[in-house]
């Protein structure tokens, strides 16, 4: 079989520890919740995945000395909300497109949680559904393990211990080398890192919602720093809001103009006065360092990672090889101290609004 081998600026490429881990991570990882849209649609009407352009993306990435991908059970790659005819899309894709490279030579991390079929056991963080989805995953895979295993969100009904107790199972087994979860309290991430401590299992992520504009997660990060969680950052662009295109209005074709629920729950999120007044100014910094908005956004969570002593990964999303290079080109921005600042006092704007 022919393999892929990382080449061009893998060496440029720093490389960090997960949480207190040994477990290597590149700087940037790459996302597969939003992927390159095809002009082909299934029979239910839905865009496929333009997979030609991902292959492109993730060849571009890995040459460039991105080691990780980061993917979900449930994940689509274009819809989203997922229904349940296109669960699964996301990660068939990844299977094909990563079967021609070395499988130790890049990190791979999924998740489990969300419903999967319409039974009673569909879905959630059960024994019997973690089970069920870690065969499902490692299938649509084509591998034999995944490297970091993820809880996607909280299950009410199902005990923390009884779900703890299974994602060690799979580690003993070798299915699965370390574990984490997205979208959990504060309060619950300990409770797994004291779960964790005790079943003599390596749990090392947390995977948030964060990013420049939206930091309600920030009470996590104490409890990251206490236990060794490495920060994985979800939406690190704020779905696009820190790129600088919301600027003039809403762009046809970006995902605010799409139909449904979340393009509706995303203009009212984020173009309120205040936020695009802080929107404004946070371009204003970008271009006074001659870079993009979103390479200042990404700066700035290396930057936050530095002062909060926790190691931050942005998660990054791609429709696109040229958003790919401009993510790649935010490695090189060395974001100093007084800029720092002065993005934090635009940011104090929005908690502590000022008088007229």
């Amino acid at each position: 079989m022919f393999v892929h081998i990382f080449i061009g600026l893998v060496d440029a490429m720093d490389y960090v520890n997960l949480g207190s881990s040994g477990l290597k991570v590149s700087r940037l990882c790459l996302g597969t919740w939003h992927l390159p849209a095809s002009r082909e649609v299934d029979q239910y009407g839905i865009p496929k995945v333009d997979v030609e352009e991902l292959r492109k993306i993730i060849k571009r990435a890995f040459d460039a000395g991105i080691n990780c991908i980061d993917t979900a059970n449930r994940y689509h790659g274009v819809m989203a909300p997922v229904d349940l005819n296109h669960v699964g899309n996301a990660e068939r894709i990844l299977g094909e497109l990563l079967a021609g490279y070395d499988r130790d030579s890049y990190v791979l991390a999924t998740k489990v949680r969300g419903q999967m079929a319409p039974w009673p056991n569909g879905e959630g963080l059960s024994r019997k559904h973690i089970m069920w989805q870690i065969r499902e995953s490692l299938r649509r895979l084509r591998t034999d393990y995944i490297d970091l295993y993820q809880l996607h969100a909280p299950d009410p009904s199902t005990p923390l211990e009884e779900t703890m107790e299974a994602m060690a199972d799979l580690v003993h087994r070798g299915l699965v080398h370390y574990i984490g979860a997205s979208n959990f309290s504060a309060d619950a991430y300990a409770y797994m890192a004291h779960l964790a401590r005790e079943l003599h299992v390596p749990f090392i992520s947390a995977q948030e919602l964060y990013n420049w504009l939206e930091r309600q997660n920030e009470d996590k990060l104490p409890v990251a720093r206490r236990y060794g969680l490495g920060l994985l950052a979800y939406s690190p662009l704020a779905q696009g809001f820190l790129t600088g295109k919301y600027l003039s209005g809403v762009p046809e074709g970006s995902r605010a103009t799409r139909p449904g629920d979340l393009s509706k729950e995303l203009v009212k999120r984020y173009l309120t006065p205040e936020r695009l007044k802080a929107l404004q100014e946070f371009h204003e910094v970008a271009a006074d360092l001659g870079v993009r908005d979103s390479q200042l956004a990404l700066a700035w969570l290396l930057k936050r990672s530095e002062e909060v002593g926790v190691p931050i990964v942005p998660i990054i999303g791609v429709s696109r090889l040229e958003q790919l290079e401009e993510d790649l080109e935010a490695l090189s921005v060395k974001l100093s101290w007084d800029a720092y600042k002065r993005l934090e006092e635009i940011y104090a704007t929005l908690v502590n609004p000022r008088k007229p």
